[in-house]
């Protein structure tokens, strides 16, 4: 059976029921007293049953019929409020400025692909990406810089708020004519690679990472080069240097030295790289910077965050 009362109603209903007069009632809600009997009315038709008790004093009384719907209106009203609500924050378009911090090795092959998505979901809304290293990051976030930042989880106090969007495991590279390339697919271990060249990319936090890989299977590389940009690591390991460790994985194999790499998964158990989106410390979040995480989160559930631009993208 169809319910034909309305939220007005219900309204009018709650301010006769405090009031426990239709006059004043009229004057609070700004309506004429004949408009509020006749609400009252429709809902008394509705219902079948008298909510109020006429006085002779022109004053009102719940009926125990009233009293239990006041009571239910209540949480009724309160939940048609939130809901609304709801509803028009989610209509009100976003607009103004979100300053997202973001980890430099990422920014080449993240940064376009999530700002794209982002930029057609929310167009008034202007982001501008603060680059950096971990150090730079975790500083602007305390500073208040950024809202929030995509980062790695190297050097970040556990007391900053975070929403991991990525797990990334550490792989070897090597050139294209080294003899494991062949087999790919094929997983390899640290151990595999002992008396060989190693290519370390010297980074803070990242050093000691890639170090404390080998400490922890018991064994030292034979470090060769130590490098601080992620091109020249795989430009140096295309062409038969050595072979180093990375973290992000790309589809183009080419270096900028026109040779190319292959990729090997490692069976040794060793700690992934975390990818996470990193709050200030007691920062209330804002319906951007929450539209942007959402949006994050997306990109990188569909993999579509981590496709690395055409052409020379880092990889670590």
């Amino acid at each position: 059976m169809n319910r034909s009362f309305t939220l007005v109603q219900m309204r009018y209903f709650g301010a006769v029921a405090r009031l426990e007069n239709m006059t004043a009632a009229a004057v609070e809600l700004n309506v004429t007293q004949s408009t509020l009997s006749s609400a009252i009315a429709r809902l008394e038709e509705e219902f079948g049953t008298s909510l109020f008790t006429r006085l002779s004093s022109k004053g009102l009384r719940l009926t125990p019929s009233g009293k239990r719907l006041l009571l239910g209106s209540q949480a009724f009203l309160e939940e048609a409020d939130l809901l609304y609500q709801a509803v028009r924050d989610e209509s009100e378009a976003l607009a103004g400025e979100l300053v997202v911090g973001i980890y430099s090795p990422l920014a080449p092959f993240k940064a376009p692909v999530i700002l794209q998505a982002f930029e057609a979901a929310h167009p008034q809304v202007k982001v501008t990406f603060h680059e950096g290293d971990q150090e730079s990051l975790r500083q602007a976030l305390l500073d208040g810089v950024c809202e929030l930042a995509l980062m790695y989880d190297q050097g970040v106090g556990d007391e900053f708020p975070r929403r991991v969007l990525e797990r990334v495991p550490p792989h070897v590279i090597v050139s294209a004519d080294h003899p494991l390339a062949a087999t790919p697919d094929k997983l390899v271990s640290l151990r595999d690679f002992i008396d060989e060249p190693f290519i370390l990319l010297d980074l803070k936090y990242t050093r000691d990472y890639y170090l404390d890989m080998f400490r922890q299977l018991g064994i030292r590389p034979s470090t060769r080069h130590v490098v601080s940009g992620y091109e020249t690591v795989r430009s140096y390991v295309a062409l038969g240097h050595g072979y180093s460790l990375l973290n992000q994985r790309l589809t183009s194999v080419l270096t900028y030295s026109g040779g190319s790499v292959v990729p090997l998964g490692l069976s040794d158990d060793l700690p992934p790289i975390e990818v996470s989106l990193v709050r200030p410390v007691g920062a209330n979040p804002t319906r951007k910077s929450l539209a942007f995480e959402e949006v994050c989160v997306r990109q990188y559930a569909a993999g579509s965050a981590g496709a690395p631009l055409a052409g020379g993208a880092d990889e670590l």
